[in-house]
């Protein structure tokens, strides 16, 4: 089982990372963010609408936030076609985590979350804990195709180690 602080750590990580994932793809022409360049989701404008779209997903089954549109997989990464809304997107979406992750109670972890699974086309039943390392543990991946897809394009986002999670952006900070 995860604790509510192993929930404020991520979430502070999770925005951490993704002010420097845009920021370095700010560096970027917009022909150069959206080149297919072999991930997954292909480029570096899909696979972030992908993971904002994921992360809205399973903000709304855990913490009943709006439900994200598009409504599949497939669709997401057409969730916003527009750099800059992209962008304050993510921004409002790492706001909420951050605000959801200081509300969260250890009963907030417990039972099961049910929900019909496009992907799967089938109703899933799981640990609501399991789920929240899912959240995270999602964005990680992403988070380090897009990356690996900066890095190679010449842009350089920031150091991706836990250890040197900025302290203002965590509760240590004094």
């Amino acid at each position: 089982m995860i604790s509510t602080d192993y929930i404020r750590l991520m979430a502070a990580y999770t925005g951490w990372q993704n002010h420097s994932i845009y920021s370095a793809g700010e560096t970027l022409s917009d022909p150069e963010r959206r080149r297919e360049r072999g991930a997954f989701f292909g480029s570096i404008h899909a696979t972030l609408n992908h993971l904002l779209w994921a992360d809205q997903l399973w903000l709304h089954r855990l913490a009943e936030t709006p439900e994200p549109g598009p409504p599949d997989i497939l669709g997401s990464v057409h969730l916003h076609e527009d750099w800059s809304s992209l962008r304050e997107a993510r921004e409002a979406t790492d706001a909420t985590l951050l605000d959801w992750s200081r509300r969260v109670v250890a009963g907030d972890l417990e039972g099961e979350l049910r929900w019909y699974s496009g992907a799967i086309q089938a109703e899933v039943r799981r640990p609501r804990w399991v789920l929240v390392l899912q959240l995270f543990n999602h964005g990680t991946h992403h988070r380090g195709q897009v990356h690996a897809m900066l890095t190679a394009a010449g842009a350089k986002p920031d150091d991706t180690d836990l250890p040197f999670l900025v302290s203002e952006h965590y509760l240590w900070a004094s």
